[in-house]
């Protein structure tokens, strides 16, 4: 079960800011908390946070790395980057990895600027507009388009320029609604995408830390960058490490198409829009959550990616999986249950320590 420390770490990378290629709140929060379980932890080229817990029995250092295990967990969230700033000082967006206004509605937002961090208010102009207004017949019929939105700063143009806000300024969700809001057993909010799997791969490399003697190969934590947009991270530390396997760790869509369920049960993916997970790998994680006690979910979601997959289509590693927090409301106001991490980072270390039946 998640005990106060995760929720507390959960809220903590939640109010963390971290559009995709900007993430340095989050990065501060995952490198901080590596260096507590793991042997080496570093920041790579790319800004990818590693951390290494190294297997120490009955195995070769060389052959121990060669045959690591990747777990990977993304920093970044869906978030708008500047178009163009307006001679009225409103700014024109864009969505910065998978995201509609939808996602966000009518909302505080926060301008990064390069000298100031600005408020700005998400806006779909008035609801009470005919269809000869230009975002009207969009707003009234509820298919708005980033085209119809604007960011009401109220500066002028000279002033957002002095505080370093231009073209390809990122725009996130304030602060001011980042907070999470418990349900019952839940906990919602927006961003839990890929803020609890954060936390449960953080949790799974101290489970994993503390059983280290029963590894039998490295096991390799990566909080990547810029996973909503082009997977850029992942692919460059498939690249530059060593390693047969990579395991994404995500969130997953509640749907009955997938029949898929709201539970702490972990989802594991066997294929995916870019193609199938490595049924090796997908068979050895689902059996590690039936090693914990779970009735985990295996899934097909034509409409989903990940890093593993990413890698997977490259040919950058052999082998790939994916495995799942179930999530209701992805990329929109998640929901996950308290005990959604926890079994996730439980089903990792089993599958890090346990004997693996093909993988």
């Amino acid at each position: 079960m998640a005990n106060t420390e995760d929720l507390k770490l959960l809220e903590e990378l939640l109010l963390a800011r971290g559009p995709g290629g900007q993430e340095d709140e989050v990065r501060r929060i995952c490198l901080r908390e590596l260096k507590r379980s793991c042997d080496e932890v570093w920041v790579d080229a790319a800004d990818n946070v590693i951390g290494v817990v190294r297997a120490t029995e009955g195995i070769s250092r060389e052959e121990a790395a060669q045959r690591s295990v990747v777990i990977m967990a993304h920093q970044d969230e869906i978030a708008m980057v500047v178009k163009r700033v307006n001679s009225d000082g409103t700014l024109s967006v864009v969505a910065l990895g998978g995201a509609f206004p939808v996602n966000f509605g009518m909302c505080p937002v926060d301008i990064m600027g390069e000298h100031a961090l600005l408020p700005g208010v998400l806006s779909f102009g008035t609801m009470h507009a005919t269809p000869e207004s230009p975002q009207g017949a969009d707003v009234l019929s509820g298919n708005v388009q980033w085209k119809d939105v604007h960011v009401l700063t109220r500066r002028s143009k000279d002033e957002l320029g002095e505080a370093g806000i231009r073209a390809g300024t990122r725009v996130v969700l304030s602060q001011h609604w980042r907070q999470p809001f418990n349900v019952n057993d839940a906990i919602a909010a927006h961003f839990l995408d890929d803020r609890a799997p954060i936390v449960a791969t953080l949790k799974a490399a101290a489970l994993t830390a503390a059983r280290r003697s029963l590894l039998k190969r490295d096991a390799v934590f990566i909080f990547t960058t810029k996973e909503e947009e082009t997977n850029g991270g992942a692919q460059y530390a498939a690249r530059t490490l060593p390693g047969e396997i990579v395991i994404a760790v995500e969130v997953g869509p509640i749907a009955e198409e997938y029949d898929t369920q709201l539970s702490a049960d972990p989802i594991v993916l066997t294929g995916d829009e870019k193609g199938f997970y490595s049924k090796s790998v997908t068979d050895d994680l689902l059996q590690a959550a039936e090693r914990c006690g779970l009735n985990p979910q295996p899934a097909l979601m034509p409409d989903f990616a990940s890093d593993a997959s990413a890698i997977l289509s490259s040919g950058s590693k052999g082998k790939a999986g994916c495995i799942a927090i179930p999530t209701e409301n992805t990329h929109g106001y998640e929901v996950v249950l308290h005990d959604g991490m926890d079994a996730c980072a439980r089903t990792l270390t089993e599958y890090l320590i346990g004997k693996p039946v093909n993988g």
